[in-house]
């Protein structure tokens, strides 16, 4: 009886907290609102009756809200819950198994509350279970675990044809691949590549594993660590397999990454810009000097691999001075040699000078040599051995030249055994002059050696 009068006493001080006295000073603010509150409607309100009525209309109006509310959680609904994953149970050390949908669609029936409950649940689980199949082609059903039993599903494709294969492995020869090359410093080079591992074991369905021709370790100059010249830099890099025609094989690859090395250097060269005119000046001009920026900064640095920047001496800069008949300023851009990666200079001023103080002179008997005759091969001239060639240029210049300093040749590329007209090319060491040899061709007899 205590136990009852306690809960009566409990319930009645919780409608008086929430429902009477909210009421009551509703109705007092309502009253002060009026200017000439009416006697009447103070007498009803002061009535015992009044506030109980009016507390139990309230009390009605809150079970009824509170129970549409619980009608509308127990009517009954439905629920998609999209892309799924789907979990597969075999025996993954020996079995290899194809067909099974990565993701279905689960719609879910029952009352909301339920529906809300299984949609929180992390128990749910979509499966596939596989064991004691053997190899072969089968069709499985795909099952939803969920721990509401008032509940209804159905799974989109509830069915999978699926074929389990035995897996076999192999070994590959591992290559390293290296992406994104051009986010690497212009500077830079990478001087040595090493992969920990020589070769790396491939598993899968036999017709898998034989389609694979080569496994790369990818290594992404993107995500290189800070780079310290010289050093060397370990990265993990993942493993991927490819076909002979560079497709993808999905295939597992023990281990799945591998640690690769990586020595990055900064090899660098300085060398001369060596001004080259093309054309010929005005016939009564020569060329009387090249300046390159004015005298200064006049070589260049360049960065590459070092057997390319070893074998350069010079950048040419070519220069353009057909029917020049005057002092020229040229603006030109620096074109990398094949090779090379990086330039401290993309561009110069160049400065032609001419002079009207010219001579012509001849040196005579300059011997012809050859380039690019075939190992196999020997070579005599038939008609000349040397010839008498002609310069042009400025006085001083000229006068300084001698025969060591020009270069007579024939270029015998591609030509066999026989007799043969060539072309008889003339240069020289100072581009500040023209020459032209007295005779233009000569010929030659090859004979195999």
């Amino acid at each position: 009886m205590k136990i009852i009068k306690s809960i009566y006493s409990f319930f009645s001080k919780l409608i008086d907290k929430i429902i009477v006295v909210p009421i009551s000073k509703l109705i007092l603010i309502i009253n002060k609102k009026f200017d000439t509150p009416s006697r009447k409607f103070e007498n009803w309100l002061s009535k015992s009756n009044t506030l109980l009525f009016i507390s139990l209309a309230m009390a009605i109006l809150t079970f009824i809200v509170i129970d549409q509310r619980i009608l509308i959680y127990s009517e009954s609904s439905a629920e998609v819950l999209t892309d799924q994953k789907v979990t597969v149970l075999y025996d993954e050390d020996n079995y290899v198994v194809e067909g099974v949908p990565e993701n279905v669609d689960i719609t879910l029936i029952g009352n909301k509350a339920d529906l809300y409950i299984a949609k929180q649940s992390p128990t749910n689980e979509v499966v596939v279970d596989l064991w004691g199949l053997k190899p072969g082609t089968h069709k499985v059903d795909i099952k939803y675990n969920q721990i509401s039993g008032g509940i209804k599903y159905s799974v989109n494709p509830s069915v999978a044809t699926v074929i389990i294969y035995e897996k076999v492995a192999a070994s590959k020869t591992l290559s390293v691949d290296l992406l994104n090359q051009d986010a690497l410093d212009e500077r830079y080079i990478i001087d040595e590549i090493t992969a920990k591992e020589d070769s790396v074991t491939i598993k899968g369905a036999s017709y898998k594993v034989d389609s694979v021709a080569t496994v790369k370790a990818l290594v992404d100059i993107k995500s290189l660590p800070k780079i310290v010249l010289g050093e060397k830099i370990t990265v993990s890099a993942p493993l991927v397999a490819y076909d002979e025609l560079g497709n993808v094989v999905d295939a597992e690859i023990s281990p799945a990454k591998v640690d690769v090395e990586l020595l990055i250097q900064s090899p660098s060269k300085e060398v001369p810009i060596q001004v080259i005119p093309t054309g010929n000046v005005i016939y009564n001009m020569g060329i009387s000097n090249l300046i390159v920026n004015n005298n200064e900064n006049t070589t260049v640095t360049i960065y590459g691999p070092t057997e390319v920047i070893s074998a350069i001496e010079y950048l040419p800069v070519y220069v353009n001075v057909e029917g020049l008949s005057e002092d020229t300023q040229f603006k030109v851009d620096l074109q990398k040699p094949t090779g090379v990666k990086y330039m401290s200079v993309n561009n110069v001023t160049i400065d032609v000078k001419l002079s009207s103080d010219i001579s012509n002179i001849n040196i005579e008997n300059v011997g012809i040599s050859q380039i690019n005759l075939g190992s196999n091969y020997g070579v005599t001239p038939v008609d000349i051995d040397s010839v008498t060639v002609k310069l042009k240029g400025v006085t001083d210049i000229v006068n300084g030249i001698t025969a060591s300093d020009i270069n007579v040749y024939v270029d015998l590329k591609g030509l066999g055994v026989g007799t043969h007209e060539v072309s008889i090319i003339v240069t020289g060491n100072d581009y500040r002059v023209e020459y032209l040899p007295s005779v233009l061709k000569m010929k030659v007899k090859i004979y195999e050696k």
